[in-house]
């Protein structure tokens, strides 16, 4: 785990901690005026009507916020998850691109790099090799899969996780279909 996931994980963590405390101190608040309002219960004054809808306001409030917080819970659970399964095809479409190119093992490295965004000197660092080498294995990369180009190349792994999206709107502008 690297120290952005960690970072990351400590940071949910202190935020999850910090709106269950504050709803633990709205819960704590809620019960006091509860038992206030119970021990002045036989007085009906103005001041325990209004103690009594700030209790019941409280406790509505109280429990609208834990609802929506479980709410979140499970919405972030099901994202995470469809967000693992996205990864997950995501890596089998590009080992599949891999296999059927018959790249080898330096050229899978390297298009996978290339892929995340390292630059060829960043990419020849990492692999203590020289730039040229990674030139030389990215043009067979390029040349193997059809491509010209990384963006080429990022878009063919892109193209078969959208292609079956539909389009929100109009493909093409209103004002562009009219001019013809």
């Amino acid at each position: 785990m690297t120290n952005k996931h960690t970072a990351e994980g400590r940071r949910l963590a202190l935020q999850r901690n910090l709106f269950l405390a504050a709803a633990t101190l709205q819960i704590g608040c809620g019960l006091v005026f509860a038992s206030d309002l119970f021990v002045e219960m036989h007085y009906f004054t103005r001041h325990v009507w209004l103690e009594l809808f700030g209790v019941i306001a409280l406790a509505t409030g109280a429990s609208i916020t834990l609802a929506q917080y479980r709410r979140l819970l499970v919405r972030n659970s099901k994202v995470e998850r469809e967000l693992g399964a996205v990864a997950g095809d995501f890596q089998g479409v590009v080992e599949e691109h891999f296999r059927a190119w018959r790249l080898t093992e330096a050229e899978r490295d390297v298009a996978l790099l290339s892929i995340k965004g390292v630059s060829i000197a960043g990419i020849a660092d990492m692999r203590q090799t020289r730039v040229g080498t990674i030139r030389a294995q990215s043009a067979a990369i390029y040349r193997k899969s059809g491509v010209s180009s990384r963006a080429e190349l990022i878009s063919t792994m892109v193209e078969e996780l959208i292609a079956g999206l539909e389009l929100t709107g109009p493909a093409i502008p209103p004002d562009i279909e009219n001019r013809s």
